[in-house]
C-alpha cells in the first residue's frame, strides 16, 4: 500500500442505483445520465480545476430524457406517498401526462415544491425515534431529476476516502478497504458520530458550499427552496424549517456529502479552498 495514502475510510450509506442510458465513458463515470453527461461534458469535468464553475445547468433538468430516467428511478425505488397523497402506482399509470405537466411547470417557472410529509422511525440500536420527511412523489422525481445534473460535479471534488451515500460505494466496499487496512498492518479504528447531522446543517453555508461550483441562479434557488418548504405534521399542521436537510429527501444526502467534504478533507491533511 501507498504509505502516503490516508488509511482512512468515511461512512457507509448506501447510494441508490438507478438505470442508466448505455454510451461510452471512462469507468470513473460509468453511473452517469448519459443524456445529460455527454462525452464533451465529461471531459470538461476532468479537465476542470478548482475554480470552475458551471452555468446553464437548468433546462438539462427539465428535458424529458432526465425526467423519464427519474420517473422511472422513482417509480422503481417506490416508497409512500407524500402529503399530496399521489403513489408510485399512480405515476406509472400517467407516466407521460405527468411528464409533461412537471416538464411545463419547470420550463415556465411555475413549479413549487410542496412540503415533506412527517413520519417518525425507530432509531437502529435506540428506542428513540427519528424524524422523516417524505416528499410528494412529483417532488421525487424532480429532485432525482436535479441529482442527476449535479451529483457529477460534486462528485469531482468528493474525497476517495469518502464511502456514505456515493454512487457504486456503500458498505461493501468501505468493509473492503477496511480489511485491506488491517491486512496492511493498521489497527486502529476511530469511530465517531455527528448528532443530528441531516437536520442541524447550517442552510446559508450548505448553499454557499453549492455557488463554490454551481453558477445557474434557478437551480440555486430550487435547492434553497427546497431546504424551506417545511413539513407537514398530522396531515395538515405546517411546520417551518430553518435549518438542515429533510431525511427521505432523494436530493438530501448529495448535500449532506457537499457540505461534510471540507471536513473529510482537512481530516485527511489535504489542502481545500
Amino acid at each position: 500500500m501507498n504509505e502516503n495514502q490516508p488509511a482512512t475510510v468515511v461512512g457507509t450509506g448506501a447510494s441508490p442505483a438507478f438505470p442508466k442510458q448505455a454510451g461510452e465513458a471512462p469507468a470513473r463515470w460509468a453511473w452517469v445520465e448519459r443524456c445529460i453527461w455527454t462525452e464533451r461534458r465529461l471531459k470538461r469535468l476532468d479537465e476542470g480545476q478548482e475554480q470552475t464553475v458551471w452555468f446553464s445547468l437548468w433546462d438539462k433538468v427539465w428535458q424529458s430524457d432526465n425526467l423519464d430516467q427519474a420517473i422511472l428511478g422513482v417509480i422503481l425505488n417506490r416508497g409512500s406517498a407524500g402529503v399530496d397523497g399521489q403513489t408510485t402506482e399512480q405515476l406509472k399509470r400517467d407516466w407521460t401526462p405527468q411528464r409533461d405537466q412537471l416538464q411545463q411547470e419547470l420550463s415556465a417557472g411555475s413549479y413549487r415544491p410542496q412540503p415533506a410529509r412527517r413520519v417518525w422511525i425507530p432509531k437502529l440500536g435506540s428506542a428513540e425515534l427519528r424524524p422523516l420527511g417524505i416528499p410528494a412523489v412529483r417532488d421525487r422525481v424532480v429532485q432525482t431529476a436535479l441529482r442527476a445534473v449535479l451529483e457529477p460535479i460534486c462528485e469531482r471534488d468528493f474525497a476517495e476516502q469518502s464511502y456514505g451515500f456515493r454512487p457504486g460505494r456503500g458498505c461493501l466496499q468501505a468493509l473492503e478497504r477496511v480489511e485491506g487496512l488491517l491486512q496492511s498492518g493498521h489497527t486502529w479504528i476511530v469511530d465517531a458520530d455527528l448528532k443530528a447531522y441531516f437536520d442541524t446543517i447550517p442552510r446559508d453555508r450548505l448553499l454557499a458550499k453549492g455557488r463554490e461550483r454551481i453558477a445557474d441562479g434557478k437551480v440555486l434557488r430550487r435547492l434553497e427552496q427546497y431546504l424551506a418548504a417545511g413539513v407537514m405534521a398530522s396531515g395538515k399542521d405546517w411546520q417551518p424549517s430553518d435549518q438542515g436537510t429533510p431525511q427521505g429527501a432523494v436530493i438530501s444526502p448529495l448535500l449532506a456529502n457537499l457540505y461534510l467534504n471540507p471536513w473529510t478533507m482537512k481530516w485527511l491533511g489535504k489542502d481545500i479552498r
